[in-house]
């Protein structure tokens, strides 16, 4: 995690998929950073501010095939964005 991110706030349904995601990572050669939660500058209705959103570190190599299976890791009920800089994940089952 980067200094001064702290999942313990993150809704049930977001800390669960963590393992997953370390273990995509790791398939790579990565370790999984997380870069935000609850805590910094989002979107107004940002479910960041819900803990039900975080973000981490885009990988230097591999983007596509690792978002690919974060999407897949995951199902419907996330919404996995790429943000310029990091990948946004959210719990959004609706």
């Amino acid at each position: 995690m980067k200094a001064g991110v702290y999942i313990d706030r993150l809704k049930r349904q977001c800390r669960r998929v963590l393992p997953r995601l370390v273990a995509i990572y790791a398939k790579y050669g990565y370790d999984l950073i997380i870069t935000s939660t609850y805590e910094g500058t989002h979107s107004p209705g940002s479910l960041h501010y819900c803990d039900e959103a975080f973000d981490i570190d885009d990988p230097p190599d591999h983007l596509e095939p690792i978002m690919i299976e974060i999407k897949e890791a995951l199902g419907p009920k996330f919404d996995v964005i790429y943000e310029k800089n990091h990948i946004h994940i959210e719990y959004d089952p609706d």
